[in-house]
């Protein structure tokens, strides 16, 4: 009997642990991003002001020694404005890409982009080294919300070329045979600028 009272409250004392492993963890959506974006590789530096954008993009391209971005944003063109840096208009492989995005995407850590951002370019064919400019508004639970979300404030007139940024490691290989041939890997920076 007393063999019996012991082997099941170790049953009963490992399923309660068992429970308290399984609960889920709810964080909020930019606790969700910043978590699963770090995880995959990806580096971030939170801002509350434009001039602390420029003083940690100038901060990226000297650790990096970039002594040139690519740039076709015109409203990100007044961050580089305050740094010593040369900017061109058109992509190139080498040199590094800084643009905006459309969403940050909490559930996957991922960075969503359009036409408005890459023309007419493919992800993989642009520059492997990424400085994306995003707000904390332009923050969305998961990838349906951030298409919503761009159906609702383009409506008119939606972009085209509508993609990701999945992983911010090269190491890392994306089993997923939907996206053979077509990797995203980058290696990326993010400046958040806290907007809300």
């Amino acid at each position: 009997m007393n063999f019996f009272k012991k082997l099941f409250k170790t049953y009963q004392e490992s399923s309660k642990e068992k429970k308290a492993n399984e609960q889920e963890v709810y964080l909020s959506l930019d606790d969700s991003f910043v978590h699963h974006f770090i995880n995959k590789g990806g580096k971030f530096l939170y801002c509350t002001s434009i001039n602390e954008v420029s003083k940690n993009l100038k901060n990226i391209l000297q650790e990096n020694n970039w002594r040139k971005i690519t740039c076709t944003d015109f409203d990100l063109l007044k961050i580089t404005e305050k740094i010593d840096i040369s900017v061109q208009n058109h992509s190139s492989e080498s040199v590094p890409f800084f643009t905006s995005c459309e969403h940050l995407i909490a559930d996957k850590g991922e960075i969503l982009f359009s036409s408005n951002q890459l023309g007419s370019h493919k992800l993989a064919s642009l520059s492997k080294h990424f400085i994306v400019y995003a707000t904390t508004s332009q923050l969305v639970k998961n990838t349906g919300e951030g298409l919503t979300g761009i159906k609702t404030h383009f409506s008119g007139n939606i972009p085209t070329n509508i993609s990701s940024i999945k992983n911010y490691t090269f190491e890392v290989e994306d089993d997923n045979f939907l996206s053979y041939g077509n990797n995203n890997t980058k290696d990326l920076y993010l400046l958040l600028f806290e907007d809300l």
